[in-house]
């Protein structure tokens, strides 16, 4: 390899259903992915860098072993694996528990009425954890996808991810535990962070993610209100630090303009308004970076 890929900054993408998430978050951040249909080397616009899409367990043992710089995966995987990674940043995409299910006949009052049972799971650890924390008697089954599948004839119980329930609902499958929850991460390999030049490169992109993150939780709302009613709309209006607050031309009256979470714009603008704001308009933020 050469010394150019050497120092290079290894970037790791999801192969799968996390890939769209990410893929969309990078190029929110202004980096662009050009993916091709069968390639697992993207071309993203992030200097001095090479990207690999691999499937997120093997992200975890990529960056545990060191071959791979930063890369983004599941913390399931990272708690099955055991691995030694750091993680940088939760993008809240793909939110999942791993939970133990069982068909709804054999569970009463949260729990597994058999005494011995089959037990299958892609998740090894994280499922024998969980026997071994219960106390139960079982046989465990490796399974390769579509555990929901298995029982009633080929297992008692599964242990897997779930993202709304309603796979295991179909399947007649009722929710013991939850044993962990779960969503789309960056991690990163302890030895690159230890490298100053990959460090560097590795914090810049976890600024330039976060800024688009908390861009997503927030609009920019502006407002006008009179001067009588200034203090009265301040005193309502979540903002980072404080508003910003201009004279509207030719008018007493003045702008004022925020960064408000989303979440608060059912109760906000009714309050607004009925603090004698005027002309709300809220619009998309792209990248807040405090």
């Amino acid at each position: 390899m050469s010394l150019v890929a050497e120092s290079a900054l290894k970037l790791a993408l999801p192969k799968g259903h996390m890939q769209r998430g990410v893929v969309t978050l990078l190029e929110d951040a202004g980096i662009a992915v050009r993916l091709t249909e069968r390639g697992y080397r993207p071309q993203v616009s992030l200097p001095n860098s090479v990207t690999k899409v691999l499937k997120p367990q093997n992200i975890i043992e990529m960056l545990h072993v060191g071959t791979r710089d930063v890369g983004f995966a599941g913390a399931d995987w990272v708690s099955e694996l055991d691995a030694d990674v750091v993680e940088l940043c939760d993008t809240g995409l793909d939110p999942v528990r791993i939970v133990a299910a069982a068909p709804e006949e054999l569970v009463h009052d949260g729990r597994i009425t058999k005494e011995h049972l089959v037990v299958a799971s892609e998740y090894e650890r994280l499922a024998r954890a969980w026997i071994a924390r219960r106390g139960l008697q079982t046989t465990f089954v490796r399974s390769y996808g579509a555990t929901e599948v298995f029982p009633p004839e080929d297992a008692d119980c599964i242990v897997d991810n779930t993202a709304t329930g309603a796979t295991l609902e179909q399947n007649g499958l009722a929710i013991v535990e939850e044993l962990m929850r779960s969503s789309t991460r960056l991690f990163a390999s302890r030895r690159a962070l230890e490298i100053p030049g990959k460090r560097t490169a590795i914090e810049e992109l976890v600024l330039v993610l976060r800024s688009v993150l908390d861009a997503r939780k927030r609009v920019m709302l502006e407002v006008n209100v009179s001067a009588e009613a200034l203090h009265a709309v301040i005193a309502v209006l979540p903002c980072m630090r404080q508003p910003t607050i201009s004279s509207l031309s030719g008018s007493s009256a003045f702008a004022v303009k925020a960064a408000v979470p989303r979440e608060l714009l059912p109760r906000l603008i009714p309050e607004l308004k009925a603090r004698g704001g005027t002309d709300i308009v809220v619009s998309r933020l792209m990248q807040i970076v405090p």
